[in-house]
């Protein structure tokens, strides 16, 4: 059977949908500095999904067409970058949300491959799951596979997930390697080793950070495509299992 949703007629999926969980991949087309294309959050969104979906069988996985779009006004500055307002990509995942619904999917999981999109994608699962007789879930893949990412030392060498940087700038070397422009920019400071860092008590939003980063963290030419395919196993796996976990602890009795 095929994992993608699109490649199914109506009446697969309308056979499906009872006792399937629906993956739908979130990304971003924002800038990544001048080294990483444009859609780099959409490739791994959408390959990570695919790839934990095959890994997460015997559990009955779905994935959904991705949503290329995401809420990026903070990158609207440097161009390269078509976003959503906050309202609208909150709208536009919601009605993607009740369509799966409205199909007979009761089991839907977000996974999300933009920071700037985290905070929507919590509302619209939470939303959507007071609305509808629907379980769902939503989380960030470098959330879930925290753990696994500082087991597999990817703080050492960056800032986890930072932007366009030494550890996103190594996934795409491991996916798309074509699509990456040499030279890599470099910088001088180091970045954050310390793992407990994405847990912090709380989050600043500081006018004009992201220009003075010049749309981009850390340092990228410390990327690495070795690194960045050890990462990208590490994802899988996290995945994988969240998916199952997530199938098995949504009760069909409370749909």
């Amino acid at each position: 059977m095929s994992l993608l949703f699109e490649e199914h007629t109506r009446e697969q999926l309308r056979a499906l949908a009872p006792h399937t969980l629906v993956l739908l991949p979130v990304g971003a087309v924002e800038q990544h500095g001048p080294h990483l294309p444009v859609g780099t959050d959409r490739f791994t969104a959408e390959y990570i999904a695919r790839a934990a979906a095959a890994a997460a069988a015997p559990t009955p996985v779905l994935v959904a067409p991705t949503l290329p779009f995401g809420s990026s006004q903070h990158h609207l500055p440097f161009g390269g970058t078509l976003s959503l307002g906050t309202e609208t990509y909150y709208r536009v995942l919601s009605d993607l949300c009740e369509s799966l619904i409205v199909c007979g999917f009761r089991r839907i999981f977000i996974l999300n491959g933009h920071g700037g999109n985290n905070e929507l994608i919590q509302l619209v699962a939470r939303d959507m799951a007071l609305k509808h007789p629907a379980h769902l879930a939503a989380a960030a893949y470098w959330t879930i596979a925290w753990d696994a990412l500082v087991a597999a030392q990817a703080h050492r060498h960056a800032g986890l997930p930072g932007h366009a940087g030494t550890f996103e700038t190594s996934l795409i070397m491991a996916l798309r390697p074509e699509l990456v422009r040499e030279p890599r920019p470099h910088r001088d400071n180091p970045p954050d080793t310390d793992a407990r860092s994405f847990y912090a008590p709380y989050r600043a939003e500081l006018h004009g950070a992201w220009p003075r980063m010049l749309g981009y963290t850390d340092s990228p030419d410390q990327a690495d495509a070795g690194r960045g395919e050890r990462y990208l196993e590490a994802i899988v796996g996290a995945v994988a299992g969240a998916l199952t976990e997530f199938y098995h602890s949504a009760p069909e009795e409370d749909l």
